[in-house]
């Protein structure tokens, strides 16, 4: 049967290079702040006694930026992760990773 399989959940590294350009990097970093900002300002809300309407739009928008990050980290892995395994001959294990990925992100 050739190779064993490789551990659930285990990152499957090809490239020498950094997986994440600085580029994306700073988009991902700058989206992550506007989120903590969120949160914060969910905790303000709280304190405030804000209506719980509000809190919970406040909550949407909060875990829709979330996706929003998860979205560019997707995209990443296609692009540099995913194609470099590809490429190597790992396709198995990149069709592995990746419903792994697609089963944690759709809860």
């Amino acid at each position: 049967m050739g190779t064993s399989p490789r551990k659930a959940g285990a990152a499957l590294r090809i490239l020498d290079e950094a997986f994440v350009p600085d580029e994306r990097k700073a988009a991902i970093r700058d989206r992550l702040k506007r989120i903590q900002g969120q949160v914060q300002g969910l905790e303000r809300m709280l304190g405030d006694d804000r209506p719980c309407v509000e809190i919970l739009t406040q909550i949407a928008a909060t875990q829709e930026a979330l996706r929003g990050v998860g979205r560019l980290m997707v995209r990443n892995y296609l692009e540099r992760c995913a194609a470099a395994a590809i490429k190597a001959g790992h396709e198995e294990d990149v069709y592995d990773q990746l419903m792994e990925i697609i089963f944690k992100l759709a809860k």
